[in-house]
């Protein structure tokens, strides 16, 4: 016999796990290997994603990737409920602004950060990338951790179905 779960505890395990998803398939799309991802809650935080030591392809600008990366979540997140959480999101957020102003000032790093936001938005809507998304929480919900080896089967799956669809 199943317990019956509260919507809203559902509710937040999907948003959760579509949060991690988004940190992962971004993170993957820019060369970062991801070691595992997860949604068990831990002190302080409601999910994870944890990258591989030593392992980030050579990039141009590793600042600008390791924010994108950071707003991943969120822009994720709001993509699924249609509304962006950052009181949950408040680590990424410093991350974000630590990242960025290390760039600009104050006031630069906030367009920065809205900038950096409309283009991870814009990597988050190609196909195979939402779709990768969508297999990764999927995952998540079923199994609460998946490994970076799991996470990188279902991000070329979600590109290659994506890829199909296109194809005549």
């Amino acid at each position: 016999m199943s317990v019956p779960v509260d919507p809203k505890v559902l509710s937040s395990l999907q948003a959760t796990a579509y949060h991690e998803a988004g940190h992962a398939v971004v993170a993957l799309a820019l060369g970062r290997a991801v070691q595992r991802v997860s949604i068990l809650p831990g002190h302080a935080w409601l999910g994870r994603c944890e990258f591989q030591k030593g392992r980030v392809r050579p990039s141009e600008d590793w600042l600008e990737r390791e924010i994108l990366i950071s707003l991943a979540g969120a822009a994720a997140e709001a993509r699924h409920t249609g509304a962006y959480a950052w009181d949950g999101a408040i680590a990424d957020l410093r991350t974000v602004r630590r990242l960025a102003v290390q760039r600009a000032s104050e006031r630069q790093a906030e367009r920065l950060e809205r900038r950096l936001l409309a283009k991870v938005e814009h990597l988050l809507d190609q196909a195979g990338h939402w779709q990768a998304v969508e297999l990764i929480a999927v995952e998540l919900l079923r199994c609460e951790t998946i490994s970076g080896r799991a996470v990188r089967h279902l991000f070329d799956q979600g590109n290659r179905q994506a890829d199909a669809s296109v194809q005549p």
